[in-house]
């Protein structure tokens, strides 16, 4: 008797939580959003080049890899040209709708606008301008959520511009002990670049963030990373994946955004 191999059972209610609400300031004036500069192009039936395709729309296929149908992209006014090009998501067979980001000071605070949506929902978080490999890396991260039952799990790639990431300290097991914000010299070797949580992160998220608000915002301003740590220090569990053969580009400026215009393989 042979038995077909089981695919690992993942949530079912999986939401994609997108922050696309930056400035830019590193790339200077642009014709458009960041996230919608093209890098590449979409591939017709035949795997022929069809039509330019914005950096943006590589990171919604990995979550659609995944089994993410329901995506919340969070803007700030003016960048209309996302929903523009997006629309409600037919052209990715996705459900994406659009939030406004409230307080400015930091990604945490723009993804927390998503908060009165997601309820008890598995959350698939990325960055629109970061290009990664492989295209299952959510699955995997997924996965991993469902067999350790960590509040969070990140994926860790190899960093070659550590003060450029958060970078990440890990024990035997793979679980998360420490961050570094940005660091201008560290032994680590990775930085997070992706992540999934469940509801009692994006509950911790919330009220962690609960004490700021328009007037008293935070001494600086705030990154993933550091909710992460504070997590961490509250005794949530934060496991990993690590991709140690896998790379990522951040095209957050004109040297990294030249590089992934060059490559073909994202």
């Amino acid at each position: 008797m042979s038995f077909e191999k089981q695919q690992p059972k993942l949530p079912l209610d999986l939401v994609g939580v997108i922050p696309a609400a930056g400035i830019a300031r590193r790339l200077g004036h642009l014709p458009c959003s960041k996230e919608m500069l093209t890098v590449g192009f979409h591939k017709d039936s035949n795997g022929k080049s069809s039509h330019p395709k914005p950096v943006s729309s590589y990171l919604l296929e990995r979550m659609q890899v995944a089994g993410v149908k329901k995506v919340y992209l969070i803007l700030r006014k003016g960048k209309w040209d996302i929903p523009d090009y997006f629309g409600d998501g037919k052209i990715l067979n996705m459900h994406i709708a659009y939030l406004l980001m409230d307080l400015p000071f930091g990604v945490p605070f723009t993804v927390d606008q998503a908060y009165p949506f997601l309820k008890d929902s598995t959350v698939v978080f990325g960055f629109p301008d970061i290009l990664f490999e492989p295209e299952d890396a959510f699955e995997q991260l997924l996965s991993k959520q469902m067999d350790s039952k960590a509040e969070v799990v990140l994926g860790l790639f190899p960093a070659q511009e550590p003060h450029k990431a958060d970078m990440v300290e890990l024990d035997a097991s793979g679980r998360i002990q420490r961050i570094e914000i940005k660091p201008t010299s560290t032994g680590l070797r990775y930085a997070w670049i992706m992540a999934v949580w469940n509801f009692r992160f994006t509950e911790f998220i919330h009220r962690h963030l609960g004490v700021y608000s328009g007037e008293r915002p935070p001494d600086r301003e705030l990154f993933m990373g550091d909710v992460f740590q504070a997590a961490l220090d509250n005794d949530l569990q934060i496991g990993s994946v690590v991709f140690h053969d896998s790379r990522f580009l951040d095209i957050g400026t004109s040297e990294d955004l030249n590089k992934a215009v060059s490559r073909t393989e994202f």
